[in-house]
C-alpha cells in the first residue's frame, strides 16, 4: 500500500451512525478482527480479546445494552459487533507502568480498536466505536466474567449511502510542533 493510499483510507473512516439492512459478511468480520489482532503494542502485550457478534438475535441485545440512556437509538440497525476486552499484560509493560507511571494496555486496545476501525472502512463498512454501554449486561450475555474490562464496543455495518462527511479536525499547524 502507497502512503497516499492509507491517507485517503485515514480520511474515508468515519463513525458511523446508522446502517443499511446488509448483513456483514463472516468473512469481513474475521479480517477485522485479524487487522486489529496485529496492532502494535507495549512490549508486545497483546493485552486483548476479543469478540465477534454476529448472530442478529445478539446483535439486537447487545445494541440495547448501548441504549440505557435513550441515546444511540441508531444502534437498533447495527449489523455486528466487535468487542475488545482487556487482558493481563505480560510482566514486561507492568513492572514498566510502576517505574514510569505509564499504563500502556489502554494505548493498546485503542490501537486494536483503530485498526478494526480502519479494515473495516478497507472492506466497505461502517464503524462507530460506542462509548456508552451497559458493560455488565454485555458481560451477562456473553457469559464472561462480570468485572470484565472493555476497551471498546464497535458497532458494524454498511452505510447506509456513500456519502464522506469532510472531516473536522484542528488545523495541522495548531497541533503539531517540530523540535
Amino acid at each position: 500500500m502507497h502512503y497516499d493510499d492509507f491517507l485517503d483510507l485515514c480520511k474515508q473512516r468515519q463513525s458511523c451512525r446508522g446502517f443499511s439492512d446488509q448483513p456483514v459478511e463472516h468473512d469481513k468480520l474475521v479480517l477485522c478482527v485479524e487487522a486489529g489482532r496485529l496492532a502494535h503494542s507495549g512490549c508486545n502485550a497483546q493485552p486483548w480479546s476479543f469478540a465477534v457478534v454476529e448472530n442478529p438475535d445478539m446483535v439486537t441485545q447487545i445494541a440495547q445494552c448501548g441504549q440505557q440512556l435513550k441515546q444511540n437509538v441508531w444502534l437498533e440497525t447495527t449489523k455486528a459487533f466487535i468487542i475488545i476486552f482487556e487482558e493481563h499484560a505480560v510482566l514486561s509493560p507492568v513492572i514498566s507502568c510502576f517505574l514510569d507511571s505509564q499504563y500502556y494496555a489502554k494505548g493498546d486496545l485503542g490501537a486494536a480498536a483503530a485498526y478494526v476501525c480502519l479494515e473495516a472502512a478497507s472492506q466497505g463498512l461502517g464503524s462507530c466505536i460506542i462509548g456508552l454501554y451497559d458493560r455488565k449486561k454485555i458481560c451477562e450475555l456473553l457469559h464472561i466474567q462480570r468485572d470484565k474490562q472493555f476497551g471498546s464496543v464497535i458497532a458494524l455495518g454498511y452505510p447506509p449511502n456513500d456519502i464522506i462527511r469532510p472531516k473536522k479536525r484542528k488545523a495541522f499547524e495548531d497541533i503539531v510542533r517540530f523540535v
